[in-house]
């Protein structure tokens, strides 16, 4: 869907910058947030703002001598290009999660909330491993959220506080695993089969 998404607005910058305020309608941004956040080349991402400045897709502003970037909520076709968006952040066609595995002896990594539009969800992504280093984790997390265009929330824990919570029934391990889902990896054997049994 990014693909899509690039070929029908012209552009990955574009496609991003779009995403972007589009998941982050209140907040305004510098333009160096806005490069940063997105991973994006600073010549282009100037050229792509100045033109949904134009349009009045976003608003420009500025304060204290710093320029400031804006959704313009009241714009034409923002309803439209928001539930557009919302379609496109669905696994598996966010192409960063196939990192997942390289950050560490990772034994599980589920996804649920911005990934697959379920609102109700109290996490974006679990992800359960041992050995995993924060520096990977930095950037596969930079890496989403620069793909989806908003802050994952994401809880990471180790093999053993994973099998502890679970056999204390935790409450949010068990909402998060019994609601809507995607596996990005599972290699808990048995993990299926017991929230199956729950659910019956």
């Amino acid at each position: 869907m990014s693909e899509i998404l690039e070929s029908l607005f012209g552009s990955r910058e574009r496609a991003r910058l779009l995403r972007f305020f589009l998941q982050n309608p209140e907040p305004a941004f510098s333009f160096s947030e806005i490069v940063s956040k997105n991973m994006l080349n600073a010549g282009k991402t100037r050229n792509e703002l100045t033109g949904l400045a134009n349009i009045k897709f976003i608003l420009k502003r500025v304060k204290g001598g710093k320029t400031f970037y804006q959704l313009n909520q009241e714009f034409n076709f923002y309803p439209e290009l928001k539930n557009l968006i919302a379609k496109s952040n669905i696994y598996p066609q966010c192409q960063s999660l196939s990192k997942t595995a390289k950050i560490g002896n990772i034994k599980l990594a589920v996804i649920s909330g911005v990934f697959i539009n379920y609102a109700k969800s109290k996490a974006d992504m679990i992800i359960v491993g041992d050995a995993v280093s924060k520096a990977k984790l930095k950037n596969l997390m930079s890496s989403l959220e620069a793909e989806i265009g908003k802050e994952i929330n994401f809880v990471l824990m180790t093999m053993d506080e994973f099998k502890y919570r679970l056999n204390m029934l935790d409450k949010f391990i068990l909402e998060f695993l019994e609601g809507p889902h995607e596996e990005v990896i599972n290699k808990i054997s048995g993990l299926k089969r017991f929230i199956a049994q729950r659910k019956l």
